[in-house]
């Protein structure tokens, strides 16, 4: 019985802590993130994963992209296997292309977003590329709360049935979703 007692002491004394090695990574220093001015300046990133089969090229995947400013999200269908190109062109084609360059993107580490390709991307476009504390995912907090808030709907939708027909005889799945849940 003792031997918890002194265990529970030694995790409390502030002098036992102190002379403790460090075993974990060092963690990076925290900057706090700017506030934007203007809509699409900064935003955040993040990947939904392990999602069934949807749409007609059985999507699996789901790019999801955050206005910072204006909290607007963009939910892009796409397979987890796709490389940083698929999704340089994914982000280019479907989102570039309707709020402009943003100046900062916030993201995880994820492999696609830390190779070379995506580094000369944002150094050819001038934007900064900003990646979340290691072991500390509430940098992109925001790209992580919109994903909750996007599987608790796709599961509620999935909760009345896989892939209903409308009156029209159209066949619903998660993508063909996203266009209503990005304005709910």
């Amino acid at each position: 019985m003792w031997q918890k007692d002194v265990a529970e002491y030694c995790k409390t004394c502030d002098r036992c802590q102190k002379a403790n090695k460090s075993t974990g990574k060092r963690l990076g220093n925290m900057i706090k993130i700017q506030e934007p001015s203007r809509p699409w300046e900064i935003v955040h990133m993040d990947w939904v994963t392990g999602l069934p089969p949807g749409g007609d090229r059985s999507y699996n995947a789901c790019l999801v992209i955050v206005d910072r400013f204006s909290k607007t999200p963009i939910f892009l269908p796409c397979h987890k296997d796709d490389t940083a190109m698929d999704t340089a062109l994914l982000i280019w084609n479907r989102v570039v292309s309707w709020t402009g360059i943003s100046t900062n993107i916030i993201s995880d580490r994820d492999p696609k977003f830390t190779s070379a390709l995506w580094k000369n991307l944002h150094q050819s476009f001038g934007t900064k590329l900003s990646f979340s504390t290691p072991y500390h995912p509430q940098t992109d907090g925001l790209a992580e709360r919109m994903i909750q808030t996007l599987e608790d709907m796709v599961t509620r939708f999935y909760a009345y049935g896989l892939g209903f027909k409308d009156g029209y005889g159209f066949t619903h799945d998660w993508c063909t979703l996203f266009p209503a849940l990005e304005l709910a």
